[in-house]
């Protein structure tokens, strides 16, 4: 069971910048990033390997590496870290032009998240409601996809995002500079939970991860 854990306000470090972002100066803020994937898709170049599947696990594994990014409410509206986050994306339906969202467990062993989230991703593909599951946890991060184009930025226009603590992730088509392989990538953060130094933080894990493939590189189907 997941276990939503209370923060020692009287020692925690960000206390004082917590109660500012989100009492005095609510805000999100977002950054918009260029990653460097090139060994991951020289790595998963004709194996059974989705690299839309590679790219969510990554982020979930960087994101469960860091409290600030398992940051959430209890329900008194006292700061409080999860556990562990699952990731929840979006699987499109091409004959309706809509998507569902879904989720799947997250798991420190690739091989069996690839195994997980493609069997949610198959069984869901035709569905026709937004949010088909009916086991959503409360302990869930967001990684959309835009898989039709490349972008420089984007922002997502959230009303009453005051409570909303979890990151919020957009990936957006490939593009090729040179010889590299680039994916842009969007962050979504409420101010209260991290700094520009903690997303910062999470895009260089995220790009070692990436630069050094080899956990991708065992079977999976």
């Amino acid at each position: 069971m997941d276990i939503l854990r209370p923060i020692d306000l009287a020692s925690w470090p960000r206390r004082e910048h917590f109660e500012h972002y989100r009492e005095r100066v609510p805000c999100t803020y977002a950054m918009t990033v260029d990653v460097d994937v090139t060994e991951l898709v020289d790595t998963l170049r004709g194996t059974p390997v989705r690299s839309s599947v590679a790219q969510i696990w990554a982020l979930s594994a960087v994101v469960n590496r860091h409290a600030e990014f398992r940051t959430a409410l209890d329900p008194s509206g006292a700061p409080a870290v999860w556990d562990v986050l699952h990731p929840s994306f979006t699987v499109f339906n091409p004959e309706r032009e809509t998507f569902a969202s879904v989720w799947t467990p997250h798991r420190e062993d690739f091989v069996t998240f690839h195994r997980e989230a493609a069997d949610v991703l198959d069984q869901y593909r035709t569905a026709s409601s937004l949010f088909p599951q009916d086991d959503v946890p409360p302990n869930v991060f967001d990684v959309s996809s835009i898989p039709w184009t490349s972008f420089t930025g984007f922002t997502l226009g959230i009303r009453d995002a005051r409570d909303h603590l979890a990151p919020i992730f957009t990936l957006g088509r490939y593009r090729r500079i040179e010889d590299r392989v680039i994916l842009p990538l969007a962050v979504q953060i409420h101010h209260a939970a991290a700094d520009g130094f903690h997303t910062a933080r999470l895009v260089t894990e995220l790009q070692e991860l990436f630069a050094s493939p080899q956990w991708a590189s065992g079977p999976a189907s």
